[in-house]
């Protein structure tokens, strides 16, 4: 059964489906870009990494670092918004800002491939794979180095914090060891 509701020339169609897939990308990257950052702040949902690739390890096999920087970043595409080039903070506030911009990304790859229903409207039932296929290999590598990255993130703000633990623990150690005691100040 198919569904297509238009019927067109096959050079017609493959217009279509470059103008459409275009329109797809700029839609769905819009509008991530226009929700709101409370809204990113954690993953959830289809943004939630599994078990086994929340330390990372699982992306590096995938060797996402030595392709990564490759694929096209628009993250500044729109006025205001932040390119995932590089961490523009290190600190606890940046990098969690930086993780919610990687999630603000990755959805606007999974709405571009959601959109895939809409060319069976036009397609011939033989190019729907085709679609398929465009679909996820220009978006499964985008999903794949957000997740990376995330992951990447939640190691070294687990990292700064357990550093910022230590040394908050380190100076109220000497704050206690700095008043009049009489004995050693080792803990």
């Amino acid at each position: 059964m198919t569904v297509r509701i238009v019927e067109l020339s096959n050079a017609a169609t493959v217009a279509l489906d470059i103008v459409a897939w275009a329109l797809v990308h700029v839609t769905a990257g819009y509008a991530a870009h226009r929700l709101p950052l409370r809204m990113l702040g954690r993953d959830r949902g289809i943004l939630r990494l599994a078990p086994f690739a929340r330390r990372g390890r699982f992306y590096e096999r995938l060797a996402i670092r030595r392709w990564k920087d490759r694929l096209p970043e628009a993250g500044a595409f729109f006025a205001g918004g932040v390119s995932k080039r590089h961490v523009p903070a290190t600190d606890a506030a940046g990098l969690a800002r930086f993780a919610a911009e990687t999630r603000r990304a990755e959805l606007a790859h999974w709405w571009a491939v959601a959109a895939l229903p809409l060319f069976a409207l036009f397609n011939p039932p033989y190019a729907m794979p085709l679609m398929v296929v465009y679909a996820f290999a220009a978006n499964a590598p985008c999903i794949a180095v957000q997740r990376y990255n995330r992951a990447r993130l939640a190691r070294l703000a687990l990292l700064l914090d357990r550093r910022g633990h230590c040394a908050r623990g380190e100076a109220a150690a000497r704050r206690r060891s700095s008043g009049r005691t009489i004995g050693s100040s080792i803990p």
